[in-house]
């Protein structure tokens, strides 16, 4: 029997517990908030998935884990979270507990924080996991159900962000929340800044556009090791039933066109993340190589940066 795994490689196992390794990102899932194929596509994009399941991708997550400590986090809860866990429990050779030591999340859209829900007394009825959340999205969670509930039954134990401020998980890794233009119907959205004793990230999956933002997303890339940009579509055509602007991110081509003059280094630094199911970066080998060539990277599921 051929076994076909959901993501792009699985990886070899290394002693992730091992104190000399330094902290880690995994990324647990790359495709957009209805995930990769997506509900109700009939189209030639998601048919492809059907036709070859080891191309289905999960809704963007990443894993930030720290060896020496034994401990890791979860950025975002998905509506995949249960493949989610279960994935990084077989790239990590379950050398980690379950669940994680908190759950960071950006903001009040369906792909970034429904996952809670599987934390509720329905499921596994958890007990005061740390939620990291900024101000908005934690009034949220708090009076409005059933998020609520997970908050009265001490399911979850929400935990302030402050914008600007750094926040240290542990002695060796911490994050710093701000914010950027997003719809934010619910709650503000954040992207995060990640600094480990060894390396820095950026993580920015949902925007509206990089010229809403007070500020320049070349200078913020230039200080970080690794940044996850939103990368929803590669053109505007991509939509055949809704207009674009109804749902606006930068393009692709947008976010490359203002790196056009940057070193080699910095734009090697960009890995691309959050591929509506519309967006061939998913499964076209020869749109991913023009991107490659171009000096950019596209991050991959189940891939340690």
């Amino acid at each position: 029997m051929k076994l076909i795994f959901p993501f792009l490689i699985l990886l070899p196992f290394i002693p992730l517990n091992a104190q000399s390794n330094p902290p880690f990102i995994l990324a647990l899932g790359i495709a957009q908030d209805g995930g990769y194929p997506h509900m109700g596509c009939e189209k030639e994009c998601c048919a492809r998935v059907e036709a070859d399941p080891s191309i289905k991708r999960y809704v963007v997550s990443l894993a930030l884990v720290d060896p020496a400590e034994n401990k890791w986090w979860l950025i975002e809860a998905t509506p995949d979270i249960k493949e989610q866990l279960h994935l990084f429990r077989q790239l990590t050779n379950r050398a980690y507990a379950y669940l994680p030591n908190g759950i960071i999340l950006t903001h009040a859209h369906i792909g970034h924080y429904t996952g809670l829900m599987q934390l509720g007394k329905e499921v596994m009825n958890t007990n005061e996991i740390p939620v990291y959340v900024l101000p908005r999205m934690k009034q949220f969670l708090q009076t409005n159900g059933p998020w609520s509930q997970l908050v009265s039954l001490n399911n979850i134990l929400l935990k302030d962000l402050i914008e600007g401020s750094n926040f240290q998980l542990d002695t060796a890794i911490s994050i710093e929340a701000f914010t950027v233009p997003h719809r934010d119907e619910f709650s503000e959205t954040a992207g995060f800044k990640i600094r480990t004793n060894k390396k820095s990230y950026l993580f920015i999956p949902d925007i509206d556009k990089w010229s809403k933002w007070n500020q320049s997303i070349v200078e913020m890339v230039k200080n970080v090791n690794v940044a996850f940009l939103d990368a929803t579509f590669l053109k505007s055509s991509e939509l055949k039933n809704r207009k674009i602007e109804e749902v606006p991110h930068p393009l692709v081509s947008e976010t490359m066109e203002l790196f056009e003059s940057a070193r080699p280094e910095e734009k090697s630094k960009i890995k691309f993340i959050h591929f509506n199911h519309t967006n061939p970066l998913l499964w076209s080998k020869e749109k991913k190589l023009e991107i490659l060539m171009k000096g950019f990277g596209l991050a991959e599921q189940g891939k340690i940066y």
